[in-house]
């Protein structure tokens, strides 16, 4: 028999709840569908709320679905229905895309944004880059350039700590480059600002250097903490770019 059988009426003669024989080999988190199926209460409900609460809990789809086999087989002894699995499904789905469209290009813990959104911000521009190119005979290239600020190493003890020393930097980094560009922790310790190339983007630097120098973290072996300050530019294709990108981001 496949994984959808044809509906059968519960067994009814087992009382409300689970028998200490049933609910040995009905797994975690799904002892309210064998009650169900037991009482015959309305299965597809609760295999809903068991879907959300599986996608909550990080339980794939897969395990998902495994779990309501073997419930229905324990309790049933046949394979679940469709209208049993279709509400599992698609709790669990609804819930897991609730989560990612809830997911954030930054970090929650500095503000910074993420690798993969700046990856993604180089390859919007290298776009728009050959979309200008195609109707033009001059190229230009990408007008961008990455400031690459690495701080000091910081004995720290945790997660947080990190953060808030990456923070203070950040509020620095900030001042002097305050307007719509993309900032990024591209690895532990190492940030990265997607730069107009500009007349004044060596006086930035020059400015940003003297500034992070001034700043003074305790805790960094006995020293003031300072930073290395250095423009990278980019590569004339996006290709290249992200090869960069994968050797800034190692430490």
């Amino acid at each position: 028999m496949g994984l959808f059988a044809t509906p059968s009426a519960p067994r009814r003669d087992r009382g409300r709840e689970l028998s200490d024989s049933l609910r040995g080999p009905v797994p975690a988190r799904f002892e309210a569908l064998g009650e169900a199926l037991v009482a015959g209460g309305d299965v597809d409900v609760v295999c809903a709320v068991t879907g959300r609460e599986l996608a909550r809990d990080g339980v794939d789809m897969a395990a998902a679905l495994e779990g309501l086999r073997t419930t229905y087989a324990a309790v049933c002894s046949r394979e679940p229905d469709f209208p049993a699995t279709h509400a599992l499904c698609l709790a669990w789905s609804e819930e897991t895309l609730g989560y990612l469209h809830q997911l954030s290009c930054e970090d929650p813990l500095t503000g910074l944004a993420t690798l993969a959104h700046l990856r993604t911000r180089l390859t919007e521009i290298y776009r728009g880059v050959e979309q200008r190119d195609a109707t033009t005979t001059t190229s230009a290239g990408p007008g961008r350039a990455l400031v690459v600020v690495e701080l000091a190493p910081v004995r720290v003890h945790d997660r947080f700590e990190h953060a808030l020393h990456v923070v203070r930097a950040v509020e620095t980094v900030r001042l002097v480059f305050p307007g719509n560009e993309t900032v990024a922790e591209m690895a532990p310790g190492r940030i990265g600002v997607l730069a107009h190339r500009t007349e004044q983007l060596g006086r930035q630097v020059a400015v940003l250097r003297g500034l992070l120098g001034q700043r003074t973290d305790h805790d960094v072996d006995g020293e003031g903490s300072m930073a290395r300050v250095w423009i990278e530019g980019l590569p004339s294709s996006d290709a290249a770019a992200g090869v960069l990108l994968d050797e800034l981001a190692r430490t």
